[in-house]
């Protein structure tokens, strides 16, 4: 794994993230659509009628899985900052913090830092070439 592979991952994370918050959310629009089916005809009552509780249940199981993986995500962002920090150039910090941390584009990041989007790209390669290093070690 490349140095910029391994700090991107929780950009990848929070990319995930935002999905299952957005299926989350389509199944509680999908939960708000379900109706109980009521006939006077008699059915197997091991037969699961319920879409609802259905419904529900896949909402609480992927509501787990987010909570897991923000609690990932935290820790994964921990670590990289750890790694971040043992980077001795402030600027260099700067660029890979608000690139892997804060998961800005590189024009903002440009802006934020009154430099040419070349110029970050140039500090940028610096910053993984030395944590390339790190990262050996």
């Amino acid at each position: 794994m490349t140095a910029k592979e391994y700090l991107e991952q929780a950009r990848y994370l929070d990319m995930r993230i935002d999905s299952k918050l957005e299926q989350v959310s389509a199944l509680n629009e999908l939960a708000e659509k379900c109706t109980a089916v009521m006939t006077g005809m008699p059915h197997n009552p091991s037969k699961n009628t319920s879409q609802m509780a259905d419904t529900i249940a896949k909402i609480i199981d992927m509501e787990n899985e987010i909570n897991s993986d923000i609690d990932r995500l935290v820790d994964l962002k921990n670590e990289i900052a750890e790694i971040i920090n043992s980077i001795p150039n402030s600027e260099y910090r700067t660029v890979l913090e608000k690139r892997y941390l804060c998961f800005k584009h590189w024009e903002a990041i440009a802006v934020e830092m009154g430099r040419s989007v070349r110029s970050v790209f140039r500090i940028h390669d610096n910053a993984l070439n030395i944590l390339k290093k790190t990262l050996k070690n």
